[in-house]
């Protein structure tokens, strides 16, 4: 979570900008190997780099893609800078580069500093990557699906095909609003509009898929880690969802086709380049080396979530949710989920003002707000207020705490009539502190650590050395992609999470 510098409500971004730009003249010709070992990729991270929309000018499709980058950027947490991660997306790029279906096509290459899982692209060679989903890949093969696919999207112009598919719907349902009389018309024809719009997106992505696993063993990698990466995201998704058993996607766009069917079809067309392992290489050594270090989970600059409790060394707070309350530290605010439907929001804004809390709260952005209720109190030796709110099927708890220039908020929600809302609001109130200098300098991320398995070594003893999560056998299984039945030997290089 981030704290607004500037004005109410609007976060503030703290957060690097480093990118990579790839074009198939910066790499080896495409009949030399990648996996050598002597290979170096003549591609390297700049501090100024080229944008696409400079490679080309005029391109209504990089211009596209350039409008929307400050967003996407924003949207996920800033560019995540580490040169030596850089290097290696760049060489799994140019890799890729060389043998796509358009090869003078130029790219920028933008790793998103948020731990979540995704990639994706738009119109004009703007490709995007998590650092999330670099944490979870295994082996270069399995990141260059993830780039093949969207280098798909790309050449295949799905961005554009669909920007015009969505104006057409509009203006249609215009039409069918102003010849019918009826907004409820207009609405029901952009509705079904979105349904067609729905699947012809299910078609961009399978056709992504294919042209993606087909430059994937052209570029000498191997081609069946492309269903073997859409699987362990799937799991992954299992693993993180608040409900194991829920079914899982890919991606939230129910848009976006369900990770079985891609699955199957990323292995049949494999198999056109031969049985599994007879094809390509998988660059797993180098790809560790690439990774060691990656920042894991939740930024320094967003505070860390460490089992029930949320930690900021910057801001110097720190709070507890109850016990069986989900946290997800959000870019905006951290969320907490519990039984009974409980939900917590907590976030930060500058006190512009200066008014008293109390005042602050009846300011006008709380809905349903009992005015009566409002009270000054401290919390743990702090200036706050509290009060209580209703609105449709829910109540609400709104706690607002001073700290120098910044107002804290947290704002329980309930059904309405539970009587989950003042324990969990007391709980919240009572933990929120502020934290000490020491507290602060002990606060430290938890990153990738690529470690060699040692002769007295097991999959317990490995997932032991495991931090920031009550799961870590099942986490280490994940990362490592090893089934339930898989064991570690000797000299296996493994990935953890620690500090």
């Amino acid at each position: 979570m981030t704290v607004d510098g500037d004005r109410q409500g609007r976060p503030l971004r703290l957060a690097s900008s480093v990118a990579v730009l790839v074009s198939a003249g910066l790499v080896v010709s495409s009949c030399q190997s990648v996996f050598e070992q002597a290979y170096e990729p003549s591609v390297a991270p700049s501090r100024t780099p080229q944008i696409v929309d400079e490679v080309q000018k005029g391109d209504p499709r990089a211009q596209m893609g350039a409008r929307e980058h400050p967003r996407i950027v924003a949207s996920y947490g800033g560019e995540y800078s580490d040169q030596k991660t850089e290097r290696l997306v760049a060489r799994i790029a140019g890799a890729l580069t060389a043998v796509s279906e358009n090869p003078n096509q130029s790219y920028r290459i933008t790793i998103l500093n948020s731990p979540a899982i995704n990639a994706f692209a738009l119109p004009g060679g703007y490709l995007y990557v998590t650092r999330g989903l670099l944490a979870l890949a295994n082996d270069a093969s399995e990141v260059a699906a993830v780039l093949s696919h969207e280098m798909a999207h790309v050449t295949a112009n799905h961005g554009i095909e669909r920007q015009r598919r969505e104006e057409a719907e509009v203006i249609a349902s215009r039409v069918v609003a102003e010849v019918l009389s009826s907004d409820l018309a207009g609405k029901q024809a952009l509705a079904r509009g979105k349904l067609r719009l729905a699947a012809f997106s299910r078609q961009q992505e399978l056709q992504a898929d294919v042209i993606g696993v087909r430059t994937l063993g052209e570029a000498g990698y191997d081609p069946y880690a492309a269903g073997r990466f859409l699987d362990a995201m799937a799991k992954y998704s299992q693993f993180t969802s608040v409900d194991p058993d829920a079914d899982q996607s890919l991606d939230f766009l129910s848009s976006h086709p369900n990770a079985p069917q891609r699955v199957d079809l990323a292995l049949r067309h494999a198999r056109a380049f031969g049985p599994e392992g007879s094809h390509g290489e998988t660059g797993r050594d180098y790809y560790l080396n690439g990774i060691d270090g990656l920042l894991y989970g939740d930024s320094p600059d967003e505070g860390y979530v460490r089992g029930q409790t949320f930690l900021h060394a910057k801001l110097g707070i720190r709070f507890d949710v109850p016990a069986g309350f989900q946290i997800d530290n959000k870019v905006e605010a951290v969320l907490a989920t519990g039984p009974g439907d409980v939900a917590v929001r907590f976030d930060g804004v500058a006190d512009n003002k200066k008014m008293s809390l109390s005042n602050y709260i009846s300011s006008g952005w709380v809905t349903g707000l009992d005015t009566e209720s409002i009270r000054s109190i401290t919390v743990n030796g702090l200036e706050a207020a509290s009060a209580r709110a209703s609105a449709d099927r829910w109540d609400f708890d709104i706690t607002v705490i001073r700290i120098g220039a910044q107002i804290f908020r947290f704002l329980t929600a309930v059904p309405k009539g539970s009587p989950q809302l003042t324990p969990t609001a007391s709980q919240l109130r009572s933990s929120f502190r502020r934290i000490t200098p020491q507290e602060a300098l002990e606060l430290k991320p938890l990153r990738v650590r690529v470690v060699t398995v040692g002769p007295s070594d097991n999959i317990g003893t490995m997932a032991a050395r495991m931090m920031g999560t009550d799961r870590k056998l099942e986490l280490f299984r994940l990362i490592n992609a090893l089934t339930p039945t898989s064991s570690v030997a000797p000299g296996m290089r493994v990935k953890i999470i620690t500090e």
